[in-house]
Protein backbone atom coordinates (compact mmCIF):
# COMPACT_ATOMS: atom_id res chain seq x y z
CA UNK A 1 0.00 0.00 0.00
CA UNK A 2 2.82 2.42 0.92
CA UNK A 3 4.58 1.61 -2.35
CA UNK A 4 1.45 2.49 -4.34
CA UNK A 5 1.04 5.72 -2.36
CA UNK A 6 4.60 6.87 -3.01
CA UNK A 7 4.24 6.01 -6.69
CA UNK A 8 1.09 8.10 -6.91
CA UNK A 9 2.76 11.05 -5.17
CA UNK A 10 5.70 10.85 -7.55
CA UNK A 11 3.44 10.93 -10.60
CA UNK A 12 1.51 13.87 -9.12
CA UNK A 13 4.72 15.80 -8.49
CA UNK A 14 5.55 15.67 -12.19
CA UNK A 15 2.44 17.71 -12.93
CA UNK A 16 3.04 20.41 -10.32
CA UNK A 17 4.10 24.01 -11.25
CA UNK A 18 7.67 25.11 -11.75
CA UNK A 19 8.14 25.98 -8.08
CA UNK A 20 8.11 22.25 -7.37
CA UNK A 21 9.72 20.75 -10.45
CA UNK A 22 11.87 22.17 -13.25
CA UNK A 23 9.96 22.66 -16.50
CA UNK A 24 12.82 23.93 -18.64
CA UNK A 25 14.28 21.60 -21.24
CA UNK A 26 17.85 22.86 -21.43
CA UNK A 27 18.62 20.49 -24.30
CA UNK A 28 16.49 22.52 -26.72
CA UNK A 29 17.14 25.92 -28.29
CA UNK A 30 14.62 28.76 -28.66
CA UNK A 31 14.02 30.24 -32.11
CA UNK A 32 12.68 33.76 -32.73
CA UNK A 33 12.44 34.83 -36.36
CA UNK A 34 13.28 38.27 -37.71
CA UNK A 35 9.67 38.55 -38.85
CA UNK A 36 8.55 38.04 -35.25
CA UNK A 37 10.74 40.62 -33.51
CA UNK A 38 11.14 43.18 -36.33
CA UNK A 39 7.96 42.98 -38.38
CA UNK A 40 5.49 41.97 -35.67
CA UNK A 41 6.54 43.16 -32.21
CA UNK A 42 8.54 46.23 -33.26
CA UNK A 43 5.68 47.35 -35.51
CA UNK A 44 3.39 47.63 -32.48
CA UNK A 45 2.93 50.91 -30.57
CA UNK A 46 5.25 51.62 -27.68
CA UNK A 47 8.93 52.03 -26.96
CA UNK A 48 10.28 49.03 -25.04
CA UNK A 49 8.68 45.65 -25.78
CA UNK A 50 9.87 42.45 -24.16
CA UNK A 51 10.07 39.61 -26.69
CA UNK A 52 10.84 36.74 -24.35
CA UNK A 53 12.03 36.03 -20.83
CA UNK A 54 12.92 32.48 -19.86
CA UNK A 55 14.75 30.30 -17.39
CA UNK A 56 18.01 28.99 -18.92
CA UNK A 57 19.24 27.12 -15.88
CA UNK A 58 21.59 29.25 -13.79
CA UNK A 59 19.73 32.47 -14.63
CA UNK A 60 16.81 33.91 -16.55
CA UNK A 61 17.48 35.52 -19.92
CA UNK A 62 15.32 38.13 -21.65
CA UNK A 63 15.40 39.75 -25.07
CA UNK A 64 13.59 42.98 -25.88
CA UNK A 65 13.21 45.28 -28.88
CA UNK A 66 13.20 49.04 -28.38
CA UNK A 67 12.10 51.74 -30.83
CA UNK A 68 12.77 55.41 -30.18
CA UNK A 69 11.64 58.29 -32.35
CA UNK A 70 13.69 61.37 -33.20
CA UNK A 71 14.97 63.31 -30.20
CA UNK A 72 16.00 66.95 -30.41
CA UNK A 73 18.99 67.67 -28.11
CA UNK A 74 17.54 71.08 -27.23
CA UNK A 75 14.64 69.34 -25.48
CA UNK A 76 17.08 67.85 -22.96
CA UNK A 77 18.90 70.99 -21.79
CA UNK A 78 19.22 71.75 -18.12
CA UNK A 79 18.40 69.30 -15.34
CA UNK A 80 21.38 69.98 -13.09
CA UNK A 81 19.71 72.47 -10.81
CA UNK A 82 18.19 72.23 -7.36
CA UNK A 83 16.66 69.23 -5.64
CA UNK A 84 13.36 67.83 -6.88
CA UNK A 85 10.28 67.76 -4.68
CA UNK A 86 10.44 63.97 -4.35
CA UNK A 87 13.31 61.56 -4.92
CA UNK A 88 13.60 57.82 -4.32
CA UNK A 89 17.10 57.19 -5.67
CA UNK A 90 20.20 58.74 -7.20
CA UNK A 91 22.22 61.78 -6.20
CA UNK A 92 21.16 65.31 -5.23
CA UNK A 93 23.54 67.28 -7.48
CA UNK A 94 25.82 66.94 -10.47
CA UNK A 95 26.86 68.35 -13.83
CA UNK A 96 24.06 67.75 -16.38
CA UNK A 97 24.85 65.47 -19.32
CA UNK A 98 22.03 66.63 -21.58
CA UNK A 99 20.15 63.32 -21.31
CA UNK A 100 17.52 61.68 -19.21
CA UNK A 101 17.93 57.99 -18.55
CA UNK A 102 17.52 54.97 -16.35
CA UNK A 103 19.63 52.55 -14.34
CA UNK A 104 18.56 48.99 -13.66
CA UNK A 105 19.45 47.76 -10.19
CA UNK A 106 19.86 44.09 -11.14
CA UNK A 107 19.99 43.77 -14.90
CA UNK A 108 22.84 44.14 -17.38
CA UNK A 109 21.81 44.98 -20.93
CA UNK A 110 23.54 44.38 -24.26
CA UNK A 111 22.31 46.71 -26.99
CA UNK A 112 22.55 45.63 -30.64
CA UNK A 113 21.68 48.54 -32.92
CA UNK A 114 19.52 47.22 -35.78
CA UNK A 115 18.17 50.43 -37.36
CA UNK A 116 18.84 54.16 -37.23
CA UNK A 117 21.44 55.96 -35.11
CA UNK A 118 21.82 58.26 -32.13
CA UNK A 119 24.06 59.62 -29.39
CA UNK A 120 24.03 57.36 -26.34
CA UNK A 121 24.99 58.55 -22.85
CA UNK A 122 26.21 55.99 -20.29
CA UNK A 123 27.68 56.29 -16.80
CA UNK A 124 27.41 59.07 -14.27
CA UNK A 125 24.49 59.12 -11.82
CA UNK A 126 20.76 59.70 -11.80
CA UNK A 127 19.78 63.09 -10.37
CA UNK A 128 16.87 63.06 -7.90
CA UNK A 129 15.60 59.84 -9.41
CA UNK A 130 12.34 57.98 -9.07
CA UNK A 131 12.16 54.21 -8.57
CA UNK A 132 9.88 52.23 -10.85
CA UNK A 133 6.71 51.16 -9.06
CA UNK A 134 6.44 47.54 -7.89
CA UNK A 135 3.54 46.92 -10.29
CA UNK A 136 4.90 48.91 -13.25
CA UNK A 137 5.76 47.14 -16.51
CA UNK A 138 9.39 48.22 -16.09
CA UNK A 139 9.61 46.35 -12.79
CA UNK A 140 7.48 43.29 -13.58
CA UNK A 141 8.30 42.62 -17.24
CA UNK A 142 11.14 44.66 -18.71
CA UNK A 143 14.07 45.35 -16.37
CA UNK A 144 13.16 44.84 -12.74
CA UNK A 145 13.55 47.67 -10.18
CA UNK A 146 14.99 50.75 -11.92
CA UNK A 147 15.82 54.38 -11.15
CA UNK A 148 14.90 57.06 -13.71
CA UNK A 149 15.80 60.72 -14.06
CA UNK A 150 18.32 63.17 -15.47
CA UNK A 151 21.83 61.77 -15.96
CA UNK A 152 24.58 63.86 -14.38
CA UNK A 153 28.29 63.55 -13.67
CA UNK A 154 31.14 61.81 -15.47
CA UNK A 155 29.57 60.12 -18.51
CA UNK A 156 30.54 58.42 -21.74
CA UNK A 157 29.05 59.91 -24.91
CA UNK A 158 29.06 57.78 -28.06
CA UNK A 159 27.47 58.04 -31.49
CA UNK A 160 26.10 54.58 -32.34
CA UNK A 161 24.99 53.18 -35.69
CA UNK A 162 23.61 49.94 -37.11
CA UNK A 163 25.77 46.99 -36.13
CA UNK A 164 27.23 48.57 -32.99
CA UNK A 165 27.05 46.62 -29.73
CA UNK A 166 26.98 48.25 -26.29
CA UNK A 167 27.25 46.36 -22.96
CA UNK A 168 25.71 48.29 -20.06
CA UNK A 169 26.36 46.69 -16.65
CA UNK A 170 23.66 46.65 -14.00
CA UNK A 171 23.59 49.93 -12.08
CA UNK A 172 25.02 52.04 -14.93
CA UNK A 173 22.72 54.91 -16.02
CA UNK A 174 22.00 55.15 -19.74
CA UNK A 175 19.90 57.30 -22.05
CA UNK A 176 19.82 59.11 -25.37
CA UNK A 177 21.15 62.65 -25.83
CA UNK A 178 20.01 62.91 -29.46
CA UNK A 179 18.37 60.78 -32.14
CA UNK A 180 18.36 62.32 -35.65
CA UNK A 181 15.51 60.21 -37.08
CA UNK A 182 14.98 57.06 -35.05
CA UNK A 183 16.91 54.23 -33.43
CA UNK A 184 15.88 50.60 -32.95
CA UNK A 185 17.90 48.13 -30.91
CA UNK A 186 17.65 44.63 -29.54
CA UNK A 187 18.40 44.37 -25.82
CA UNK A 188 19.73 41.08 -24.44
CA UNK A 189 19.06 41.03 -20.70
CA UNK A 190 20.66 38.43 -18.40
CA UNK A 191 18.75 38.16 -15.14
CA UNK A 192 20.88 36.34 -12.53
CA UNK A 193 18.69 37.54 -9.65
CA UNK A 194 15.56 36.27 -11.41
CA UNK A 195 13.62 39.48 -10.87
CA UNK A 196 11.69 38.93 -14.13
CA UNK A 197 9.32 36.15 -15.22
CA UNK A 198 10.87 32.85 -16.27
CA UNK A 199 8.19 32.06 -18.87
CA UNK A 200 7.20 35.30 -20.64
CA UNK A 201 6.53 35.41 -24.39
CA UNK A 202 5.12 38.50 -26.09
CA UNK A 203 1.43 37.79 -26.73
CA UNK A 204 1.71 38.65 -30.44
CA UNK A 205 3.99 35.70 -31.27
CA UNK A 206 4.40 31.98 -30.73
CA UNK A 207 7.95 30.71 -30.36
CA UNK A 208 9.50 27.37 -31.19
CA UNK A 209 11.65 25.42 -28.76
Amino acid sequence: MKKKLWSALFVLSLALPGEMTAQVDLSRATYISVEQWRDTINALPGVDRQIISQDIGKLNLSVGIIHRNALDPSARRGGGGGAAAASDCGVSSGEPSGARGIQHLHQTETYIIVSGAGTLITGGSILNGRLSGPESVVTTTLNGPSCSGTIVGDVQRRDVVVGDIVIIPAGVPHGWASIPRHVDYLSVRPDPDRVLPSDYVHPSITIER
